[in-house]
């Protein structure tokens, strides 16, 4: 196929680590349970001192492999909802070198924290209060903003003292003058509906597969969803938090931001696995949400739970804090996503209005769009927003400072956004369960269905080939929509809670993501050698 034989080349792991030429590669089959070819079955190889791992899946006839490995000594894993294999530990590894495991997975009770967001919502118990709908003000607000359950709350049983004093920190610490806060009277709330599902006397069964409701919501994926890797970069968040996002710079670095109390970016070195730590002087939350390089080589960010941005000089490690002033009506103008365009004006979305700052004036400029979330720089000088709400607008700010607003079709609360070579503007619509397609040519719209249930996508990036990737929040898979004939490849993640936010394509072509909730930076490209 055109588009794997070109994205292929673009997104080779060898391009980023070492040449195919003089590197080690592992082999193997996974037979399952019953001995047979075992389809699905992530082989993970972990660089024993960098951390970085190195995920593919078994085929159909069972068979994995993993290429362009550098020298170095590996643990070599499977990783599987419900099964579990002996882990081959220290394999040292020769460039050029080539090995084979083969691996015979044994079955094991699924765990809770192993659900998708999805599954959890239908299987943990309910209460008179709360039945985890989208209505659910502890649904919005515990499973649906910056985590899920699966790693901060299924890992460990908490009483209502516990839990409650793992709300109040939330609220306090993390959250700390980002958005609404949670009441007093919330807190006891959620923390008495947290000892529900995730206390001691819960009701829930040890393993959600004994429950007959759990059989129904396990998804499938095709043969040719196997052809998928990811490369991924562990990331510690001693803070609590760790990163949201990661793109790249003029030198080839990935700058990543750690929101909440994590309060620092970090400049990573794809081929080494080295990181530089920016940190900010204070231990006040800053929330950094977004972080984005600048053609000077500066880089911004913003400190969403101050309302401020604040620009970094790598060399001298100087950073520099803007606070807009605040508006007319008394309100904050906020500070989300930042993106620099080729003017050098920084432009923030979030809060009531959309802001744009110019460095060489010092000068805020407003305009009025409410909720602002997504913000890319677009073509002809024009920047691009989404409103994240059910009747959100697309705007357009045109490089002579004129602001329009499109209304999509379907209500379904614009999140992410991506142009694409012709200037089309792809948005992920989180609610509405669609992928949608903006002409600014003839102003109009395509929307795109996507398969469910619940497809809630948002991050959303533009591959080399025109295929738009998007995540899904809810279900924890990658997923590639072919333009042309509206075609939905789902792919599997390695990880629970799949919490990605951006994508970057990097000049090798290869797509960037952040997965906060697993605390890893990485990106993934198309695995065909197995045969």
């Amino acid at each position: 196929m055109r588009m794997r034989s070109k994205l292929l080349a673009a997104m080779a792991f060898g391009s980023s680590l070492a040449s195919p030429a003089c590197a080690a590669t592992i082999t193997g089959t996974v037979t399952g349970p019953d001995g047979k070819p075992q389809m699905g079955v992530f082989v993970v190889a972990e660089d024993v001192k960098t951390k970085r791992t190195v995920s593919v899946l078994s085929n159909e006839r069972g068979r994995y492999h993993i290429g362009a490995l550098p020298a170095a000594s590996y643990n070599i894993k499977v990783k599987a909802i419900g099964l579990k294999a002996d882990v081959q530990r220290d394999v040292a590894i020769a460039l050029d070198q080539k090995m084979s495991f083969d691996f015979a997975v044994q079955r094991r009770p699924v765990e809770w924290s192993e659900l998708s967001t999805y599954q959890g919502r239908k299987l943990l118990p309910k209460t008179a209060e709360h039945d985890l709908s989208h209505k659910d003000t502890f649904f919005s607000t515990c499973f649906q903003s910056c985590h899920s359950f699966q790693n901060r709350m299924a890992v460990g049983v908490r009483d209502y003292d516990g839990w409650f004093d793992r709300v109040k920190y939330m609220s306090d610490t993390v959250m700390a003058g980002e958005g609404r806060r949670i009441t007093p009277k919330e807190m006891e709330d959620f923390a008495r509906y947290l000892t529900v599902i995730f206390g001691p006397d819960s009701p829930k069964p040890e393993s959600p597969e004994t429950m007959p409701e759990y059989k129904p919501l396990v998804r499938s994926f095709s043969p040719k969803a196997m052809n998928i890797a990811y490369v991924e970069y562990d990331m510690p968040a001693p803070l609590g938090m760790g990163p949201w996002s990661g793109v790249e710079d003029r030198d080839a670095k990935i700058w990543i931001p750690y929101y909440g109390r994590g309060n620092e970016v970090i400049r990573l070195d794809p081929d080494t696995a080295e990181m530089t730590h920016f940190k900010l002087p204070f231990a006040r939350t800053a929330g950094i949400h977004s972080v984005i390089p600048s053609a000077d080589g500066t880089v911004w960010f913003v400190e969403t739970a101050l309302g401020r941005i604040a620009q970094l000089d790598p060399a001298t490690k100087e950073i520099k804090e803007f606070q807009a002033p605040t508006l007319p009506d008394g309100k904050k103008a906020g500070a989300h996503t930042i993106r620099v365009d080729e003017r050098g004006l920084v432009w923030t979305s979030g809060g009531p209005v959309i802001s744009m700052y110019d460095p060489k004036t010092q000068a805020f400029r407003h305009y009025d769009v409410p909720a602002t979330y997504a913000n890319t720089v677009g073509r002809n000088g024009d920047q691009w927003f989404t409103s994240f709400r059910a009747d959100g607008v697309i705007a357009r700010i045109s490089r002579d400072g004129v602001l329009s607003k499109f209304q999509p079709p379907t209500a379904g609360k614009p999140q992410r956004l991506e142009l694409d070579p012709d200037g089309n503007v792809w948005f992920s619509e989180r609610q509405g369960n669609k992928i949608g397609k903006f002409d600014p040519k003839t102003e109009t719209f395509r929307e795109y269905p996507l398969p469910g249930p619940e497809a809630s996508p948002y991050a959303v990036g533009i591959d080399r080939d025109r295929m738009v990737w998007y995540s899904s929040h809810e279900q924890d898979t990658m997923n590639r929509l072919n333009p042309e004939t509206g075609e939905v490849t789902e792919y599997p993640y390695p990880h629970p809670e799949i919490s990605m936010r951006e994508f970057f394509l990097d000049k090798k072509g290869r797509m960037w993501y952040a997965s906060s909730a697993n605390n890893k930076v990485g990106y993934f490209y198309y695995n065909d050698e197995a045969k």
